[in-house]
């Protein structure tokens, strides 16, 4: 059974990061969907699309992940798994162990591999109000999770309602996972002693690889992979590299996305081109030797979450862009490259949404699906519009 410790600690959050960080009718829980493609397409830049919206009435959801390409399983920041498949969401799913709901805390990230179903969540700890964020994996039988064991946890737990991270992606026999800085005025993420603002790797059963770069290292934890991050929510693998990518928040300004490379430090809190909530400089500035330049970055912050390349044929115009989320301005970000470098920005959706987009995914049907952060949150699909004014 689902096991939900629900904290009723006082403890305060500044409201622009919790603004910041945290953030339709058709199928809800056992209903079929309708589609629903709005009033009219949406012109683009670069192409014109409708947005369907394939299930409603979901509390907060957070990260989606395709098992097959008719099921879909969708996690509920308060504790719920859901699958959505045949037009309808289904009831939690059961298994799931004991996870601490409060502030930006709960069931976080999916994914799937390899007959596994993996999920990002926060753990509560063994002293009153701690927490901290977990990976664990399971078989899923109809609604059912069993063989559920916790492959990782974030150290050390800590009081702390913000900055979970967490994005879960899967890469050469490799797991990567994406760890918040806890909200923390420490510089933990400077440090090697703790899991805080760090990227770790290690393998899908939790086993630490030999080759990560501080395995054998004094006082260092041996997951880590790089350093000197915030509170990473967006996370994908480059199509033709193969490379890591991730975006972390800033605080006021300084959203950034990063590729990580193993042993390197980005900067955080020591450098960065956000400033304090209300005013005021953080760190040394936003250059140091030894601290790693993102590779693009936003000011003001657009609350970055979800990301994922589009590789599909339903737009191909936009084959090769890379897609993020937006909390704070409600929209959809579309970013063209060359190379390495970002040449052109779009925001698109912000109207015909007007919900905080927190996960953006690639379908195996080419089409792009994102959730929207809402305690009436969407699950939709953009489809396009061809020339004989169909939707395809």
């Amino acid at each position: 059974m689902l096991s939900v410790v629900r904290n009723l600690s006082l403890l305060l959050l500044t409201a622009s990061a919790l603004t910041a960080c945290n953030g339709g009718s058709s199928a809800t829980a056992g209903e079929p969907s309708a589609a629903d493609t709005g009033p009219a397409p949406i012109e683009t830049q670069q192409a014109s699309f409708v947005v369907e919206t394939l299930a409603s009435g979901l509390d907060h959801p957070w990260g989606l992940a395709f098992v097959t390409p008719d099921r879909i399983l969708i996690t509920e920041r308060s504790g719920q798994l859901r699958i959505f498949e045949d037009g309808k969401l289904s009831e939690p799913v059961q298994g799931l162990p004991e996870i601490w709901v409060g502030g930006q805390g709960g069931l976080l990230d999916v994914a799937a591999n390899q007959g596994w179903i993996y999920f990002s969540y926060s753990e509560p700890g063994s002293l009153p109000l701690t927490n901290s964020t977990a990976v664990a994996r399971g078989k899923l039988n109809g609604r059912q999770l069993s063989e559920l064991e916790v492959i990782f946890s974030q150290e050390p737990k800590y009081v702390s309602r913000a900055h979970f991270g967490s994005r879960l992606v899967f890469s050469g026999g490799y797991l990567f996972i994406t760890l918040g800085e806890r909200f923390s005025a420490k510089d933990d993420a400077q440090t090697l002693d703790n899991h805080h603002g760090k990227v770790v790797r290690i393998f899908p059963d939790g086993r630490v690889p030999e080759d990560n770069p501080y395995q054998g290292q004094d006082n260092a934890l041996p997951e880590i992979w790089s350093i000197g991050h915030r509170n990473i929510q967006g996370a994908t693998l480059h199509p033709t590299t193969g490379a890591l990518w991730i975006h972390e928040h800033g605080p006021q300004g300084g959203d950034e996305i990063n590729i990580p490379e193993p042993g390197e430090n980005y900067g955080w809190p020591v450098i960065t081109y956000g400033e304090k909530y209300g005013g005021g400089k953080i760190g040394e500035g936003t250059e140091k030797p030894g601290m790693e330049q993102p590779l693009y970055y936003w000011v003001p912050s657009i609350a970055p979450s979800g990301m994922t390349f589009y590789t599909g044929t339903a737009f191909p115009q936009w084959r090769g862009d890379l897609f993020v989320g937006s909390l704070k301005f409600r929209q959809l970000v579309r970013l063209e490259l060359d190379g390495n470098e970002v040449v052109g920005e779009e925001r698109m959706l912000q109207d015909a949404v007007g919900d905080r987009i927190r996960d953006v995914v690639q379908g195996p049907d080419g089409l792009l699906y994102l959730l929207t952060d809402e305690d009436n949150g969407r699950l939709l699909r953009l489809k396009p519009v061809t020339q004989d004014s169909g939707v395809r």
